[in-house]
């Protein structure tokens, strides 16, 4: 359904998309340990985080640009995880403006931050975001420098597309536009070494806003046992899904590091990778209090819109019900590190 440059886009990772693929094949390193004889006739998949209750530990991670997916955009997704009672993330580079986003999910979303603007636009995102009614701001971290990796999957894929790119992305084209949180703030696309991302620019942010700070991109026990110490509010695993950062390490082998680091002081959650009902046991027994999911909606959306999403997200809760009935576990709070192995 979707044009080979927009598939392309949403489907490389870097370089020869090492990261990409490690985090898929790191799931392979753990097994379930499946318990038998255990009452699974009601299996309650919820979680609480921040004192909410929400019927599913899978979080609609941000991803930027969604009208390249579906005309609905931003909003299809907004009223996917209404419908499916998944807690929501909206990115800076929303092709949709926080307000009409937050309108359709009808109930508090996240925002997630880039420095893009310096100081001065970083401050009227995050008025926007309050006003808007979110609760929490996630600082991205894990890119950190206006370069420009690599992508060769891109590449490939623009080459297959027949159309005239340029109508849509030069000029007055729609993707040529600013986006909608970039409203209202002068030079949006300052280099971004003008702002820097630093525990100094972190313990700023923590004294700006009245929302949760959370750190999305944090991949060793020593930036975890840092973050800890700066006092933000929860840490999220993750490399960006394999689409900055070329370490080639899966991101739930990170996982396994900061969780023991971590040891239960701030909220955890992680993401990049996971594809699989099974996967998310694993990394809520390493130590997640929730997961992320970018790339299945997304491909979810680019089929069928509002209803792609909502089957994308259905099919990974029902896996996970499944998953957890087979492995003997009635609950989520009952995920522990015994429910898995090292292969």
């Amino acid at each position: 359904m979707l044009p080979p440059a927009h598939y392309g886009y949403m489907a490389t990772g870097v370089n020869n998309d090492a990261t990409l693929r490690a985090n898929r094949a790191a799931f392979e390193h753990y097994y379930l340990r499946s318990r038998r004889l255990v009452d699974v006739s009601k299996v309650d998949t919820s979680v609480k985080i921040f004192g909410e209750t929400w019927p599913t530990p899978i979080v609609v991670a941000p991803v930027g640009s969604q009208l390249a997916f579906h005309s609905d955009g931003e909003l299809a997704t907004a009223r996917a995880a209404r419908s499916r009672g998944h807690l929501q993330i909206l990115s800076t580079v929303s092709s949709t403006p926080i307000e009409e986003v937050a309108a359709a999910r009808d109930a508090p979303i996240w925002f997630q931050l880039y420095t893009l603007g310096g100081w001065p636009g970083v401050r009227r995102m995050l008025r926007r975001a309050e006003a808007a009614g979110c609760p929490a701001v996630v600082l991205t971290v894990d890119n950190p420098t206006s370069a420009v990796p690599a992508r060769h999957t891109l590449a490939r894929a623009r080459l297959r597309d027949s159309r005239d790119c340029s109508a849509c992305h030069e000029g007055s084209g729609i993707a040529a536009r600013e986006k909608p949180m970039y409203d209202g703030i002068e030079n949006p696309e300052i280099d971004r070494r003008d702002q820097p991302l630093t525990w100094d620019f972190l313990e700023q942010l923590r004294q700006e806003t009245t929302m949760k700070v959370l750190v999305k991109g944090i991949v060793t026990a020593e930036d975890a046992e840092r973050c800890v110490e700066y006092g933000v509010d929860g840490i999220i695993v993750s490399n960006h899904g394999g689409r900055a950062d070329d370490s080639g390490r899966g991101a739930i082998d990170s996982l396994a590091e900061v969780a023991p680091a971590v040891k239960g002081r701030t909220l955890l959650l992680m993401d990049s990778g996971i594809r699989r009902g099974t996967d998310i046991i694993k990394a809520l027994a390493l130590g997640a209090d929730a997961i992320m999911v970018g790339r299945p909606y997304l491909w979810g959306l680019g089929a069928f819109g509002q209803p792609g999403v909502e089957r994308a997200l259905e099919i990974l809760h029902s896996e996970l019900k499944i998953a957890m009935e087979f492995a003997g576990i009635p609950s989520i709070d009952r995920i522990g590190p015994d429910a898995i192995g090292l292969a």
